[in-house]
């Protein structure tokens, strides 16, 4: 298995493990992880702590050179938050565990030239719809969903 989808799952799991939403995210830059993060809208009673923006807030401060040789790695298809955060700062590369339980805006990001990679990854799917299954109302606070 690839070593940072590995990590991004480690993070899913922490995040489960801490009764939050089971997404994790790693940035990684030139061979490294530099940031990683999982989902902790429940865990801080935030709006936005997507994985992703954890993440993304956890690598700190990158000058715009460093995001344009990133790469995202996120175990669920990024929603259009934290789609328009790999957007705004340029990151030309977003790889997706899995985007059967839920898919971002995968064409758009397309359109405006990220190159977006889904792994379809067994794992990543198993996550989510346990936890779908075990909490459909917290899942469907977490996308914007009633």
């Amino acid at each position: 298995m690839d070593p940072f989808l590995a990590a991004a799952i480690e993070e899913a799991r922490l995040g489960l493990a801490e009764e939050g939403i089971p997404i994790g995210s790693v940035l990684v830059l030139d061979g490294a992880i530099v940031g990683r993060g999982h989902n902790r809208r429940v865990q801080r009673g935030s709006a936005i702590l997507h994985a992703e923006m954890d993440c993304l807030e956890n690598a700190g401060r990158l000058s715009p050179a460093q995001y344009h040789r990133a790469t995202l790695y996120s175990t669920l298809s990024p929603c259009d938050m934290c789609s328009g955060a790999a957007l705004l700062y340029g990151i030309p590369r977003v790889i997706v565990g899995e985007n059967r339980t839920f898919q971002g805006p995968e064409d758009y990001l397309r359109r405006r030239g990220i190159d977006l990679e889904i792994r379809d990854d067994a794992e990543c799917v198993a996550l989510m719809e346990a936890f779908i299954a075990a909490s459909p109302e917290l899942w469907n606070e977490d996308i914007g969903q009633e």
